[in-house]
This record gives structure tokens, sequence and C-alpha cells, in this order.
């Protein structure tokens, strides 16, 4: 098929972009972790030293490009796939993302990105606002527990440690910050299907969700 559009979404630690990875790589579908993009303007405004409350601030976009291409994230032709995993990126990125005129250039690039090919797109306002007309939608969750314990495990993989208390409470707030917000916030799109991952193996929802895509005629 020409083209096909599978949107994923789904609250952080949901495991969105591993998937979505897995599944792009299985079916040889193009992968669009639009999440990262969030995190890309982020970092570039902590780096230019702006007032992060201020939407005037956030201009510059006029100016850069940023794009996800190969499973990385590039800011112009700098890959920043690691810089925009820090701390200071995570508990700012709620705030940079609420604002309507950053969450605007963004969706238009992400749509333009999704019009050729077989797309699949993760992130929180896939299925309701960037491809409200996606073959197959997909929202992810998990109990925030399980999702504190993933987010651990990835830390400590990059040789960080963080109290499983901490990661709780850090998840519980950018959860309430994403499903409030009034631009696009965290939510369900009616025709989404959800898929529950806190007692299935990244392998099972792999699975799962291609089952699906085969079932949208979509390989």
């Amino acid at each position: 098929m020409a083209n096909f559009q599978v949107a994923i979404d789904g609250p952080a630690g949901s495991g969105k972009s591993t998937i979505s990875k897995l599944i792009a790589d299985r079916l040889q579908m193009i992968h669009i972790d639009t999440g990262a993009m969030y995190r890309a303007v982020t970092l570039l405004a902590i780096e230019k030293k702006i007032n992060l409350h201020d939407e005037n601030a956030y201009q510059f976009l006029e100016s850069v490009n940023i794009s996800y291409r190969d499973n990385k994230i590039y800011i112009d032709d700098r890959d920043v796939t690691e810089e925009i995993r820090s701390k200071e990126v995570t508990n700012n990125v709620s705030l940079v993302s609420s604002f309507p005129y950053v969450r605007n250039q963004l969706v238009e690039i992400q749509k333009k990105a999704a019009e050729n090919g077989r797309i699949i797109m993760d992130g929180r306002d896939i299925g309701t606002v960037v491809l409200p007309n996606a073959d197959v939608k997909i929202f992810l969750t998990a109990n925030v527990e399980e999702r504190a314990k993933r987010r651990q495990k990835e830390k400590m993989l990059k040789g960080q440690h963080i109290q499983l208390e901490k990661l709780v409470e850090e998840i519980t707030i950018r959860d309430i910050k994403d499903s409030t917000r009034k631009e696009s916030p965290l939510k369900k799109a009616k025709d989404a299907i959800e898929i529950d991952t806190t007692n299935l193996t990244v392998d099972e929802t792999v699975d799962k969700i291609i089952g699906l895509i085969i079932s949208a005629k979509g390989v």
C-alpha cells in the first residue's frame, strides 16, 4: 500500500517510541517520534536562554529546521538524540509543548512528513490532531508504577540511578500537565483501540499492533 498511516498515542512511559520503532523495522514503515520534536524545541529554548514561559520568545522556530529521520532527531544538521533526554528538558517539555504557536509549527511539519509513504507516528495528539484520518489508531497505556519501572530501567542502562518513587512522582505530574493543557491535550481518539501494556511484554504489544495493521490491510 503506497500510503498508510498508523497513529500511536499514550502517556509518558507507555512504550510508544520503542514499540513504534520495532513495528517500523518489521513492516518497513517510516517511524516519526513527535515527542522527540518537542524535546528538541525545548532543548533549543534552554540553550538560547529565552523565557520559557513567554510564547512570543519561540519565534526562533521560523529559522530552524527540526526533523526526525532514521530514528534520530536533528536540529538543522545537528544530532540531538541524546541531549533531548536530559532532566532539564524532561522537566520543561510539557510547558513548551503547551503553547499553541509551538504546536502549530510542529504539527504542520508532522502532517507534511506523513503525506507520502507508510508512516507510523507516535505522540500525544496524533490520532486526534495530527493524523485524524489515520488508518489505524492505537492508544497505549500502563499503570504509573509500571511506566516508572520502565523509565528507571532505561536510565540505569545509561548509568543513571533514580529512585522509583521520584520517577512515579515525575510521571504523575507529566500526566496531569499533558492531559489538562488547553492546546491538543493528551486524550484517546474516539476511534482508537486502547491497549494496556502493564502486563504485556514489548514483543506481545508489537505483535498485537501488527495484527491490527494487517487487519486494516496495511501490509
